[in-house]
């Protein structure tokens, strides 16, 4: 190791690492910290060349300059102090750790137990304490420079009322699309390929939300099995892209160019982030960033020694804590300023608005976000649960939330037949009952059937239970509750009946998500009809198996799915900014009119009917800036007719029928036939008043 080159105190602000164009600024959050040491890397071979204590502490902000210093510059710290663990203190400098700030890393991690503060062989567990250097086998964090050109970047700010969201994985989504050259497949450069946006395009999509792609890594379990987390939520770095989605050595740059060319697509970037836990899992978890910087900062304990764990995955980031919520904070106005995406899915949100008495809607992670001015103009998407609660509708105003009341209301009304019209009717127009405080919005729901945690579509209606055999856990995890059918056949099948049963599922589902008043949220590869083989949880399946095949896709499916849209996108009123209010008495000022099947307006006896599984409804009025919208819905197992409401004017032309996807659009007389587990669309006819 050569000499150490001499540090200058520097600023305690910005954290991170920030080069200014004659030096780098070295700055890390540690209250408890006792010593701080910088460790520079040769950049070619990752060998440790020097090593030196940050100078000065300012406010619990170590820090110290280099002048000279370029980016590219690779770099880790070691953090001195008690190893006292019943105390939630957990320092031990033999280990290199990232910096949180850090915008890029070099290297590749590889399991070692020396990643352990704790000797994992030792009868006492995390209380012993391991000397080992675990360098050799660590990330290191890696000085950037401000060098990406953004001119000619317009991002689409398409209103949430318009928007049509498609969560997708960025590998899984281009993986195996020939129509691509080999070397992008599974990249961001993938992604953001002619070939990929164009599918997008015609499906009707407006925005695409990615799952997490701030940098992560496999747990220690999975490595050991021969599995990677597939899905991400196992972060590490919060202000780096994943390497490993990266077709060229840069994956900031080929992440802001993917950005880039969906923006000129005019498709919206939202990224799926992971502020609730770190990939250090519990008190047995390896050290490797935020546990040997400050762990009594960095996470909620519950006892000192161990952690208040409600993510499900080990800990929970402390982001009551100033320090804590700064990171986050930071981290998100990166991802905006710097990558230009256009908003954020935050997983576990609630575990992001505890405060000690538990979830808070005036949190200051939220209070915080909603007044940020660069955040202002972002969509804000919130998961709104965790594994101890579940906080539907409670969000404050500027947030929208998954609305998984909407989810179960739609598999329970077309496929298990265990909810009933109003609670149906009720989620489909956007859950006023949730949402319907602080002057939010119809748009606070997303609207989903399916997410990537579950099963997908396809597998929703071939499927009784779950087949998870393949992630290692002897089919114990995932959800057991899936309100799935398979139809009469479990899984595969060649009874063109089963089949056919199936195929009209997938459809009224999808026809029941983007029609609903809400936001749509598709998932990738659901308009392909693409399944999993029965497994609800592949989260650790990095392969075919979790992948689009683009080359089995069911091209008429997809093609009915972007009529869907195309129809949403014609009609406001599909897309209403504002809440229904009241029946009057007139039908030509109705803004929504529920109808029975002799085409009068639901009966409370027929709401209140758990067997009536066949209504209809009206949405807008007539006039010449916005055509009304009938839906018919059948759910049931015969065929019914029903009586349409009197015609105003020139009649309903009927646009979709969810049994016959190809069907053209007619003019329909004053009684239709609805087919079983079938849905029809009318629209008012052209030369109504």
């Amino acid at each position: 190791m050569s000499a150490a080159p001499e540090l200058e105190a520097g600023h305690n602000h910005p954290l991170g690492a920030t080069w200014d164009g004659r030096g780098v600024n070295f700055a890390l959050f540690s209250a408890q910290a006792e010593r701080v040491e910088l460790c520079l890397f040769d950049a070619a071979t990752l060998q440790e060349v020097s090593r030196m204590a940050l100078p000065s502490c300012t406010d619990q902000v170590w820090h110290g300059y280099l002048a000279g210093a370029q980016p590219g510059l690779v770099y880790g710290y070691r953090v001195h102090g008690p190893y006292a663990p019943a105390r939630g203190l957990r320092f031990n400098p033999h280990k290199l750790l990232l910096d949180p700030y850090a915008r890029a890393f070099a290297g590749a991690f590889r399991w070692s137990d020396a990643h352990y503060g704790y000797d994992t062989a030792h009868a006492g567990a995390d209380l012993s304490f391991d000397t080992r250097d675990n360098a050799a086998s660590m990330l290191k964090c890696r000085v950037v420079g401000p060098d990406y050109d953004w001119s000619g970047d317009r991002a689409p700010h398409t209103a949430l009322a318009d928007s049509v969201i498609y969560e997708t994985h960025v590998k899984g989504y281009s993986k195996l699309n020939t129509a691509l050259p080999a070397e992008l497949r599974g990249s961001y450069a993938g992604l953001a390929h002619p070939a990929s946006i164009q599918h997008l395009q015609r499906l009707g999509v407006t925005a695409v939300e990615l799952l997490p792609v701030q940098e992560f890594i496999d747990e220690h379990r999975l490595a050991r099995a021969g599995l990677v987390n597939y899905w991400g939520y196992n972060s590490i770095g919060f202000f780096a892209p994943a390497a490993r989605y990266a077709s060229s050595a840069d994956p900031a740059r080929e992440f802001r160019d993917m950005v880039k060319a969906l923006h000129a697509a005019g498709i919206e970037v939202i990224l799926d982030v992971v502020y609730n836990h770190t990939a250090e899992a519990d008190e047995l978890g390896p050290t490797l960033a935020f546990r040997g910087i400050d762990n009594t900062s960095y996470y909620r304990l519950r006892d000192g020694r161990c952690y208040d764990d409600v993510t499900g995955c080990g800990n929970t980031l402390n982001v009551a804590h100033p320090r804590v919520l700064q990171l986050v904070m930071d981290s998100l106005r990166w991802w905006v300023a710097e990558m230009h995406v256009d908003g954020f899915r935050f997983d576990l949100a609630t575990a992001l608005a505890r405060e000690d008495g538990g979830f808070d809607a005036g949190a200051a992670f939220l209070d915080t976000l909603r007044q940020d001015p660069l955040l202002a103009g972002v969509k804000l998407i919130a998961e709104p649960w965790d594994i101890a609660t579940c906080e539907t509708g409670r969000f404050p105003a500027g947030f929208a939330e998954w609305n998984d009341r909407f989810r179960d209301a739609a598999r329970g009304f077309w496929l298990t037949g265990a909810v009933g019209c109003g609670e149906f009717a009720a989620r489909f127009t956007a859950s006023s009952d949730l949402f319907r405080h602080s002057g939010r919005a119809p748009q606070a729901s997303i609207n989903f059937v399916t997410a990537h945690d579950g099963f997908t579509l396809a597998d929703l209606v071939s499927y009784q239970h779950k087949h998870n055999a393949a992630n290692g856990q002897a089919n114990a995890d995932g959800n057991d509750n899936n309100r799935s059918i398979n139809c009469g056949v479990e899984g595969p099948s060649t009874d063109p009946e089963v089949n056919d049963l199936r195929a009209r599922h997938q459809r009224v589902l999808l026809a029941t998500l983007c029609l609903a008043q809400g936001v749509p949220m598709l998932v990738a590869g659901d308009e392909l009809g693409r399944g999993q083989h029965g497994n609800n949880n592949a989260y650790c399946q990095d392969n075919a198996l979790s992948w689009l095949d683009w080359s089995a896709g069911d091209a008429d499916l997809c093609a009915f799915a972007a009529r869907l849209l195309a129809l949403r996108r014609r009609h406001p009123a599909l897309r209403r900014t504002g809440w229904f209010d009241g029946s009057p008495t007139a039908l030509e000022e109705c803004d929504i009119l529920w109808l029975a099947r002799d085409g009068n307006e639901m009966t409370r006896a027929q709401w209140e009917d758990g067997s009536n599984r066949c209504f209809g409804f009206r949405f807008g009025r007539d006039h010449p800036q916005e055509h009304a919208v009938l839906v018919l819905m059948n759910a049931g197992n015969a065929d019914l007719a029903f009586v349409l409401p009197p015609a105003l004017a020139a009649g309903w032309l009927l646009e979709i029928d969810s049994t016959q996807p190809a069907l053209a659009a007619g003019l329909a007389g004053a009684q239709v036939t609805l087919p079983a587990h079938g849905l029809q669309v009318f629209t008012s006819a052209p030369g109504r008043a």
